[in-house]
């Protein structure tokens, strides 16, 4: 497998792409280490005890109070004798979110390169990444003869072949690092955070450098100085990583922001042709299977089959790359054949053992559907890289223009309804504009003789779809305002279609304004240069400037 690491950092943002076989498959992003809580170890106070929530809130110093489970509590503080007022020892476990504040555990977890020790806990865990049994009975065995007494540790899938004096002064290093925190927590002058993880690159350096089959791919001098101390303090080779020097960034490059914008979009197209669509739900993510272009060659099960297989592995990449947490529901185009259903079911369990997190498949539902649980890790990708539409209400949808013109002749009828006003000026996006105004003024006449007022409409592409201002004043004021052009104004544009009623003319628009083109109606398609003679309220006559040599 091609595997490779790429590392940018522009703007004091560093993010990571994970790289296999020329797709990105994972991807981190750190604005700002100083703002991350995740696995960040605090000496937090109890503020509340909530009993019938099975739950405790905790004060770290931060702006929110922390949200501890009593479940998750470990040593000798337990549900029963937990008060308001107690000092205890927590790690973060979860960004906080929104209104919510972050998520604490007692369970600490120290991780290094090989191990994670964990300090309040007891046993020996091995990565089900090692699937080679003769490796993890030989890890398991090298573990218990290592682990603390009252401790526990977790062997990771860098371990795979390490040597007993590699683990043993790793330990050595975590223990002490657990004794300084141990030591902070007892004293009375230390602060809230007795620990802070390290930043992206160390963690992923950490993490998911393999030496035997991974390159490290860095965009700046700075970057590359850095990743070769950080290979350096892990023991690693450093001369292996990659600078590069191009003149387009280093993601546009290797084509990467463009997984990025598949990762972010409903719709993923298939390599076969077919394609999915992915939608997130409160609940779950549904993702549906669709054959598409494809029509394959032999025969229809076969052409479903090879569009399941292709999706099981799109799927699977898809999952990493959005981490995607909790319920998915994924309904496969339908298979009747037994055998094509447990074929698809191994290529996705397959597709899925590169992925760190823990994911559970739980087969076909007697509706067809499959149903599998992946843990919830990381922040999605979608709430890293966007935010909630303003203009849509998170809904993914705007109102209509017929809807939004209608929402504006009601406001329009209640401001027309006081006295004092002569006349309205609507601003608002040009497409609302030419629905407001109607095929030759006939909405706008209407509307004014609803209000039996004068009502003018400007164009406007700075505004939202959605969006809309009013304006009250003197009717003269105002249509000066709402006409875009003047008479003996020369502009170009771009004749869109034959005019209706004058069948030598050309029609434009002009921020929702019509402009009939004189002589233009063989010209559709084309920018030409006009000279406005003529101009009406809703409309303006121009004629075609003749070029003069």
């Amino acid at each position: 497998m091609d595997r490779a690491i790429v590392i940018s950092s522009l703007l004091q943002h560093v993010q990571v792409g994970l790289v296999e076989n020329g797709r990105l498959v994972e991807y981190f992003l750190e604005r700002d280490v100083q703002d991350r809580l995740l696995n960040n170890i605090y000496k937090g106070r109890v503020e509340n005890v909530l009993p019938g929530m099975d739950a405790a809130f905790v004060d770290l110093g931060l702006p929110k109070n922390a949200f501890l489970f009593l479940a998750d509590l470990s040593g000798e503080k337990t549900a029963q004798n937990l008060r308001k007022g107690d000092s205890l020892l927590v790690q973060v476990t979860k960004e906080a979110e929104g209104t919510k504040g972050p998520r604490v555990t007692t369970k600490i977890t120290l991780p290094g390169r090989f191990l994670v020790l964990l300090p309040t806990q007891e046993g020996v865990g091995i990565s089900r990444q090692i699937s080679d049994e003769g490796e993890r009975s030989r890890l398991k065995a090298l573990a218990a003869e290592l682990l603390p007494e009252g401790m526990g540790l977790i062997v990771r899938t860098m371990a795979q072949e390490a040597e007993p004096e590699e683990l043993r002064e790793e330990l050595e290093a975590l223990l002490q690092e657990w004794a300084r925190i141990q030591r902070k927590f007892k004293s009375k002058s230390c602060g809230p955070l007795l620990y802070r993880d390290h930043d992206l690159i160390y963690r992923i350096i950490r993490d998911l450098y393999r030496p035997q089959d991974t390159r490290i791919v860095v965009d700046s001098p700075s970057l590359l100085s850095r990743v070769q101390q950080e290979l350096k303090d892990l023991g690693l080779d450093s001369t292996g990583v990659e600078l590069y020097q191009g003149k387009v960034g280093i993601f546009t490059h290797l084509g990467l922001d463009k997984d990025l914008e598949r990762a972010r979009s409903p719709r993923v197209w298939l390599d076969c042709g077919g394609y999915l669509v992915i939608n997130q739900t409160e609940a779950l993510l549904t993702i549906d299977v669709n054959t598409g272009k494809y029509v394959g060659g032999v025969d229809l099960q076969d052409t479903v089959l090879r569009t399941n297989l292709g999706a099981a592995e799109e799927i699977a990449r898809q999952l990493r790359l959005r981490n995607i947490g909790g319920i998915v529901i994924i309904d496969f185009v339908h298979m009747p054949q037994e055998a094509h259903r447990e074929q698809v079911l191994s290529r996705l369990a397959e597709s899925l053992g590169a992925d760190k997190t823990r994911t559970k498949i739980c087969g076909f539902t007697r509706l067809g559907l499959v149903e599998l649980v992946r843990r919830k890790a990381k922040r999605p990708l979608t709430e890293m890289l966007e935010m909630q539409c303003p203009h849509c209400r998170g809904s993914g949808r705007v109102d209509s223009h017929d809807t939004t013109a209608l929402r504006i002749a009601r406001a329009v009828q209640a401001a027309a309804a006081e006295d004092e006003v002569e006349a309205v000026l609507v601003r608002c996006h040009s497409a609302v504009a030419a629905q407001l105004i109607g095929t030759g003024g006939k909405n706008l006449e209407l509307l004014e003789k609803e209000v039996g007022k004068a009502v003018f409409v400007r164009g406007d592409d700075t505004y939202a779809w959605g969006e809309f201002e009013l304006s009250c004043g003197s009717a003269d004021l105002l249509q000066k305002e709402a006409l875009p052009v003047a008479v003996g104004q020369r502009l170009t544009v771009e004749i869109l279609e034959p005019h209706a009623k004058n069948p030598g003319s050309g029609l434009a628009r002009l921020e929702g304004y019509a402009l009939e083109c004189l002589g233009c109606s063989t010209l559709v398609g084309q920018q030409v240069e006009v000279e406005i003679v003529e101009v009406y309220r809703t409309s303006a006559l121009a004629r075609p400037v003749e070029n003069r040599n």
